[in-house]
């Protein structure tokens, strides 16, 4: 990585551990910073140490779900730059839509695809200018277009 280039921080949030320290290695790998919270509580005191570039959320978490997690930020005008992808297991059309209302930027199904998850993810740390349109934030064909996504009609 060039010496001019500040490297993207990433927050993990997912319940499980074992699923959280196989995505924190694979974008460590990629060269990115990765901070990893177990909660959404835990990631709220993450943000406040070091606001990250990019929130990869599972949805459906004990204590504080992801969505509210989504919610919280999008409501501080401190946070609510900071995009935030969901990154579930559950992908259903309603919890695509939950997502979307709740402010995620995106959507992407575990189990992930190792070989590309990092490509995937780096999209969302592009300029949204430069974001192709299935990766628009709040784009209703990002959300039922985005990759694990069925096909439109």
């Amino acid at each position: 990585m060039p010496a001019y280039t500040t490297r993207k921080r990433i927050l993990i949030v997912d319940d499980d551990p074992d699923v959280l320290e196989v995505h924190a290695a694979l974008l460590e790998a990629a060269g990115y910073e990765v901070a990893r919270a177990e909660h959404s509580l835990a990631a709220l005191f993450e943000i406040i140490r070091k606001a990250p570039d990019l929130i990869l959320a599972d949805l459906r978490m004990p204590i504080m779900d992801g969505l509210a997690l989504v919610r919280e930020l999008k409501a501080r005008p401190e946070t609510r730059h900071i995009q935030v992808v969901a990154l579930t297991g559950y992908d259903t059309p309603e919890s695509r839509a939950a997502s979307q209302e709740a402010g995620c930027a995106g959507y992407l199904t575990k189990p992930i695809d190792a070989r590309h998850f990092a490509e995937e993810v780096a999209r969302f740390l592009q300029p949204p200018d430069s974001l192709p349109a299935i990766f628009k934030p709040l784009s209703r064909q990002g959300f039922a277009a985005g990759p694990g996504a069925p096909a439109q009609r």
